[in-house]
């Protein structure tokens, strides 16, 4: 029970603190109008040329936070509020989503790694929890599976960990570029931290999470190994 606790329980917890925070500080700074009233697609478009990235196309997507660059169709698609908004949030969630632009452009190395793993990620999403499902549910016929899925779940968890450091990067570049090139004020950079930090939290909150099932199900998985 401690170690359900430990490794699944308070996981899930932190996720459903990151996903609080988040929407928290981007409602808060969303209502925040930048001085400039630059939106976040002028922004955007701003710190990837300062950068020396051009050819990506910006596109405004429906949904709430739905934002994120596409390095194979070299798309950058922003959330509506985030596409024609001059708010904090708006110019925050914008340049980081160019810091990715920029990251592909120079070959961030965790980037590259990252774009590597995502074949595989796609294969293991759809059938790890199924394939440990049916192990656990029929652990003596097919223990086999639940190996397998236990190293699908690994494939995410290495994907999430490697996300982290990729994620972080663009919120530095979002963050240095936005004041360099005069976009927001020091006084507001803030608001734009605020945003950016909170949904970093999201990441390591996935990544937590992953860890904690993994290392459970490899406990369970080597328990009843040597129970045989």
């Amino acid at each position: 029970m401690t170690l359900w606790l430990l490794l699944i329980a308070a996981p899930l917890l932190l996720g459903l603190w990151a996903q609080m925070r988040v929407s928290s500080a981007y409602g808060k700074n969303v209502r925040i109008p930048s001085r400039g009233r630059i939106t976040g697609a002028e922004a955007a478009d701003a710190v990837m040329r300062s950068a020396g990235v051009y050819g990506v196309e910006i596109v405004e997507v429906p949904g709430r936070l739905t934002d994120h660059y596409d390095p194979v169709n070299k798309r950058l698609a922003l959330s509506s509020d985030n596409f024609r908004g001059t708010s904090l949030a708006a110019l925050g969630v914008a340049a980081h989503e160019a810091g990715h632009a920029i990251q592909h452009k120079v070959g961030y190395a965790m980037m590259q790694v990252r774009q590597t793993l995502v074949p595989a990620v796609q294969i293991a999403s759809p059938v790890a929890f199924l394939l440990v499902g049916i192990g656990l549910v029929f652990a003596a016929q097919f223990s086999g599976l639940m190996l397998l899925g236990i190293a699908a779940l690994g494939v995410i968890t290495l994907f999430q960990l490697v996300t982290l450091p990729v994620e972080f990067d663009a919120s530095r570049r979002a963050k240095a570029q936005l004041v360099h090139l005069g976009i927001v004020g020091r006084d507001e950079l803030p608001g734009v931290r605020e945003t950016l930090d909170a949904a970093a939290w999201t990441y390591v909150a996935a990544f937590v999470s992953s860890l904690g099932n993994l290392l459970y199900l490899l406990l369970h998985f080597a328990g009843g190994r040597s129970d045989d």
